[in-house]
């Protein structure tokens, strides 16, 4: 369903934006100001991590982010709560983004179906690989909730051809190799290896890890579907506020 949907607006936009946001930071009411934002500014899917301990994903800004989440109190079943309040209040995709440790202890199941029964479309987890998943696609699918993975520079191509078999909805390309927010060279090879991605699956493909400026989302026009705005998000929110969310990235995706 996610992917239809998505096919279905890249007849008319030649590259979507997708935003993360971390639940509880710096708090649920700046979370939900922040969406309305986003959404008025045109974004096209939103990505909601619920905070985890040890985000190893995740570079300096979004690892504060979600420990100050956590010493604010942001818990599990709240995240989960303002999530479907989100998903039920705004037309566009919500995807959940978490480590494996919250959905183990969760329960897989029983956070499918929460997930479910909260409108959410999808779920990233980039601590869980594929050779680990252990039904935990099926189970996704089985609700209709796209089980997201990432492709890296490091990927193989027969392990671009695993991940291209059980994913669903798109494919995170994570831009380079490291943690989230450090700079991200737009060259020659990242367009080799997105070239490489586009070759491995028939999913559209999302690319994040760097992207700050326009002058990237401009890069990406025509050899991806997804530019993924995270950290600068938060760095733009720590500054300028909400209404700054919005100015930043109305300009990043202005025609």
């Amino acid at each position: 369903m996610l992917e239809k949907h998505l096919r279905t607006k890249l007849v008319d936009k030649d590259l979507l934006l997708m935003t993360h946001l971390v639940l509880g930071y710096p708090d649920f009411e700046t979370c939900r100001k922040t969406v309305g934002e986003m959404v008025a500014a045109g974004v096209d899917l939103i990505e909601l991590q619920i905070p985890f301990s040890e985000p190893m994903a995740d570079g300096p800004v979004i690892l504060r982010a979600n420990q100050d989440a956590l010493a604010a109190g942001a818990r599990v079943e709240a995240c989960l709560d303002v999530a479907a309040e989100l998903a039920a209040g705004f037309d566009v995709p919500f995807l959940i983004m978490t480590y494996f440790n919250i959905v183990y202890r969760y329960g897989v199941e029983r956070m499918a179906d929460r997930l479910q029964a909260a409108g959410i479309a999808g779920a990233i987890v980039p601590d869980l690989p594929p050779e680990e998943a252990d039904g935990y696609p099926e189970i996704l699918r089985q609700r209709g909730l796209a089980p997201i993975y990432l492709f890296s520079p490091t990927s193989t191509d027969a392990r671009m051809a695993r991940i291209a078999e059980i994913g669903e909805g798109f494919v995170y390309c994570v831009a380079r190799k490291g943690v989230t927010g450090a700079a991200t060279t737009f060259s020659d090879d990242l367009a080799a290896y997105l070239a490489r991605c586009r070759r491995a699956t028939r999913l559209p493909l999302a690319v994040g890890f760097g992207v700050r400026e326009r002058a990237d989302v401009e890069f990406l026009r025509g050899k991806a579907d997804i530019a993924v705005v995270g950290s600068e998000t938060l760095r733009v929110l720590d500054t300028h506020g909400v209404s700054g969310v919005g100015a930043f990235l109305r300009g990043l995706i202005a025609a």
